[in-house]
């Protein structure tokens, strides 16, 4: 185990999960990831190993067939699974903000009908908030719900749906204007439904196409789609906690975890990063002397290695401030602004390092140099961070009097 990136105070259970997870990473991750990676291939035999170690139920509550665990304990495995290949941490982290969803926000009919086949891994989630005509503007989708008789008609297209092929379970986040008058705020008249289908591309229930997958330039193998709803017709029991108006505020909390999550990423690939640039800079030879012992090379070093450590350290307080049930959206806004742009650094610095051979296929650090940038745009901007920050800011540091 390296020094950097350690986290102090954990007890004996979560100890040994993050070694398992770490050992599988080592073991199943690592040597396949690239070639899957340049394949676009979907890692099915991975997927199955983290089933079976448990992963797709770790925050799902024991009494349905879960874990247990804290979203701490979540966040370092993730950190662990996106070292190895952060496609795969994608994987596992839409899955988990539905089931989080459903924990905290479901009917107790939604949770027994979903969260134990989910803790199993035969159930897998997907979430989907955007749209073709909008990024960071949630409270602008256009996608529309309207109620007939016990049955709920949904219509309009959705945009970076993770896992949307694979997935057998979507909360979609729609526009339902039933009970709120003209003039109500946009966010306090949007529902999440829950809505199953079949795994695969095209028509995967009636009204609901799956296009296909979006061509990418990294984060390759997991599968992101497009949603088109046409006339799909969900029961009134599948609007998440029977309650319409609610969609807003159940996808932010989703979300505000996500972040805690995709803070997680940009710190398993920075790691990665770093442990392949001080490994090359002491093979490769130039002036009759490893690169390692060049000072220009050994500040890098100690920038990455900095780097790794403090984006860890916040991405750490995050997910503890919400395990205690504190408010967390400062502190989630924080880690991943910070990490996802520290990632991007230290994956260029390990590039750097590489020189010529870091522009080659046949080497990993190509393939993080693509993936970085997923980090910086996923689960809301740089710059959709500092705006959280900034608004709580001025709310803890408002002038009295």
């Amino acid at each position: 185990m390296s020094r950097l990136a350690q986290t102090h105070g954990l007890n004996d259970v979560q100890q040994e999960i993050l070694k398992t997870v770490r050992d599988f990473v080592d073991k199943e991750i690592i040597p396949v990831a690239t070639e899957l990676e340049h394949r676009d291939e979907y890692p099915q035999q991975i997927v199955e190993g983290l089933k079976e170690l448990g992963l797709f139920g770790l925050m799902i509550p024991e009494e349905y067939g879960g874990l247990g665990e804290s979203l701490l304990t979540y966040a370092l495995c993730v950190e662990e699974i996106a070292r190895g290949w952060m496609s795969v941490s994608g994987i596992i982290n839409t899955h988990f903000i539905v089931a989080y969803m459903l924990k905290q926000h479901g009917t107790q009919e939604q949770k027994d009908t979903f969260l134990p086949r989910m803790a199993a891994g035969e159930v897998r989630g997907a979430f989907s908030m955007s749209e073709p005509a909008l990024g960071s503007d949630v409270s602008a989708i256009s996608s529309k719900a309207v109620r007939d008789g016990e049955e709920y008609v949904l219509n309009g297209q959705k945009m970076w749906l993770t896992n949307g092929g694979t997935s057998t379970l979507v909360a979609v986040l729609t526009r339902s204007d039933e009970g709120h008058p003209e003039g109500t705020a946009p966010h306090k008249s949007m529902t999440t439904f829950l809505v199953e289908k079949e795994p695969g591309f095209g028509e995967v229930r009636p009204g609901l196409t799956i296009p296909g997958k979006i061509d990418k330039m990294g984060y390759k193998g997991v599968d992101t789609t497009e949603l088109i709803m046409d006339n799909l017709r969900i029961p009134a029991n599948r609007v998440l906690g029977g309650e319409t108006g609610r969609g807003f505020y159940h996808m932010m909390d989703g979300v505000e975890v996500g972040r805690v999550n995709v803070a997680a990423r940009g710190c398993g690939v920075a790691q990665r990063a770093f442990e392949l640039g001080v490994s090359y800079a002491q093979q490769r030879q130039t002036f009759g002397k490893a690169i390692a012992q060049h000072q220009a090379i050994q500040f890098k070093l100690a920038e990455m290695a900095t780097k790794v450590e403090a984006a860890h350290a916040m991405m750490a307080n995050a997910a503890r401030k919400k395990d205690s049930g504190e408010r967390n959206d400062l502190e989630a806004g924080m880690a991943k602004y910070l990490a996802s742009e520290y990632c991007k650094e230290v994956v260029e610095d390990a590039f750097r390092i590489h020189g010529g051979y870091g522009f080659s296929k046949e080497y990993e650090i190509e393939r993080l140099y693509r993936e970085a940038p997923m980090l910086l745009i996923g689960e809301g901007t740089a710059e959709i961070q500092k705006m959280i920050i900034g608004r709580r800011l001025l709310e803890e540091y408002r002038l009295q009097g």
